[in-house]
């Protein structure tokens, strides 16, 4: 990949040398069905971004970029294998496709439009170079706690735009001026403030993200359903067990908002973007929001030393970042940046 490659992903990590090293395979919710008006198309692409495949997509079969779906974008700077969903596209001329920077390698029917977050998670396998002994067996004993305790389950510089500009544009857009594009482009861009917005909360988390406080959002990881806080004698050991994580603001009109001193610092965050839930509208782009679990724990975690270098394997559920794993196992000990923050 080169330099150039290392300041897309804003790695604090050791090089990686190609998009071979890189491999992204996207776990899938459930499998098409053999029949329905959408074709479900696994990709396979190379340093091409989803939007770039899903364009190609659409204008093979004559449909609207639109119309085309999938579950999650994926690194750029990969290899990475997907599903996209085309209405009107028959298997086997989708088998047939030349697409630049893909390769279709499977192609069946289904009922449905492929929605974004349908799929279990991503499967990762990444071999960073030039890592010396120290710096592997650092890496190889925060990967094995990662993946008993969990990481920060932050999002990465990626999603921002190059120099954050995608944050900028959102903040244009929640002040009424025009430069969203489509409804989905829309979307993408008042999610990077979303995310900016969780971000700044995790950073500001004086607990620790792998603790619960009085007053948190918690997330019960088995079901998913959020709860307050009250008793923290009784939640202190479910957060130790992993039981139930604290959450932070995918802020909307909707999200259930914590007390004391966790909402504190949401509304300090918030305001400090000019973000009033009262007044924030956007013409169509729904603002319910949600809340996330502030840490993530990675699974089927391995890792394998070689002359150069390291090879990683790990899995992430949906929405989650593999260069913020990265970041964590190498981030040096002396680093003060405050990024880090609980067990490691």
């Amino acid at each position: 990949m080169g330099a150039g490659v290392e300041r897309e992903l804003a790695l604090k990590a050791p090089p990686i040398a190609g998009p071979e090293d890189f491999l992204v395979e996207e776990v899938p919710l459930s499998t098409p069905t053999g029949e329905g008006a959408h074709t479900f198309v696994r990709v396979e692409k190379r340093l091409r971004t989803t939007e770039d495949v899903a364009r190609a997509l659409a204008r093979a079969a004559g449909v609207g970029a639109r119309d085309v779906g999938y579950a999650g974008r994926k690194d750029r700077f990969a290899v990475a294998t997907q599903w996209f969903s085309v209405p009107d596209l028959a298997p086997d001329r989708a088998l047939g496709l030349s697409l630049p920077g893909a390769r279709v390698l499977e192609a069946v029917r289904h009922r449905h439009k492929l929605r974004t977050g349908q799929l279990r998670g991503n499967r990762f396998r990444i071999a960073p170079r030039d890592v010396d002994r120290h710096t592997a067996a650092q890496a190889e004993a925060r990967l094995e706690r990662a993946g008993r305790v969990g990481l920060p389950n932050r999002f990465g510089d990626q999603r921002f735009g190059r120099d954050g500009q995608n944050v900028a544009r959102a903040r244009a857009l929640l002040a009424g001026k025009r430069g969203g594009g489509d409804r989905r482009r829309a979307r993408f861009l008042v999610s990077a403030l979303q995310a900016a917005v969780f971000n700044d909360v995790l950073a500001a988390r004086s607990p620790g993200w792998d603790r619960v406080e009085r007053g948190d959002v918690a997330v019960v990881h088995a079901s998913g359903g959020l709860f307050r806080v009250d008793d923290l004698e009784a939640e202190t050991p479910r957060a130790s067990a992993f039981e139930i994580s604290p959450t932070g603001p995918i802020f909307g009109t909707r999200v259930i908002a914590p007390d004391g001193a966790a909402a504190q610092r949401e509304r300090a965050v918030l305001a400090g973007y000019g973000i009033d839930l009262d007044r924030v509208r956007i013409p169509g782009v729904r603002l319910r929001g949600a809340r996330r679990s502030l840490r993530v724990r990675p699974t089927e975690v391995s890792m394998q030393g070689f002359e150069d270098g390291i090879e990683l394997r790990f899995t992430l559920p949906p929405g989650c970042y593999a260069t913020v794993l990265l970041e964590e196992l190498f981030l040096p000990d002396s680093d003060d940046s405050g990024r880090r923050a609980g067990v490691f």
